[in-house]
């Protein structure tokens, strides 16, 4: 499965397509976020406070939707810092989204969606998430055949030359000393 994944020109346009549509669902939740006052405005890290609050909520009683270990890290971390988690959560939503849809740094931007979706998840919260980690899983699994009919095809290439520089070793026969 993962060899077909990541060769076969069939998996490829699947991946393709499931990229696309992911993309677009984070672009259309980032575009929501960003062009609301309480995420990206005057009152921003108003919404996503009530939101971590709840969650916070949520991990009390027999059978805890939200584990207490993660309620401590959003209270001790995530809530104080609301405000800049909110400008955090709704351009990095928007941005994964765009990266996907144009398909570039895809695998980068399919681990950060994950992370997202992990996020959401360890809150409380199914909605499409579930879904999305799913689908997101298999991009990256799929590696760069899921990244081939995109942008990552010129920029990847270029952007590993940038990247990786050829280092000169000695040979075994060489007289040359090296720092």
């Amino acid at each position: 499965m993962v060899h077909w994944l990541r060769t076969n020109t069939v998996a490829r346009w699947i991946l393709t397509i499931v990229r696309v549509y992911v993309g677009w669902q984070w672009v259309s939740a980032g575009f929501e976020k960003v062009s609301s006052a309480s995420w990206t405005g005057a009152q921003a890290g108003s919404a996503i406070s009530g939101f971590l609050k709840h969650a916070v909520s949520l991990s009390q009683g027999a059978h805890p939707a939200v584990q207490g270990w993660y309620a401590g890290f959003l209270n001790a971390l995530v809530i104080p810092g609301s405000g800049f988690f909110s400008y955090l959560v709704a351009w990095g939503e928007f941005l994964v989204g765009v990266a996907l849809i144009l398909g570039v740094f895809t695998t980068f931007s399919a681990l950060m969606g994950a992370v997202m979706n992990m996020a959401y998840l360890l809150a409380g919260t199914t909605s499409t998430n579930p879904n999305l980690l799913l689908l997101e899983v298999f991009i990256l699994v799929g590696g760069f055949n899921a990244a081939l009919y995109g942008l990552d095809y010129w920029v990847m290439p270029r952007f590993r030359k940038l990247l990786h520089y050829e280092v000169e070793l000695p040979s075994a026969t060489s007289t040359k000393r090296h720092a």
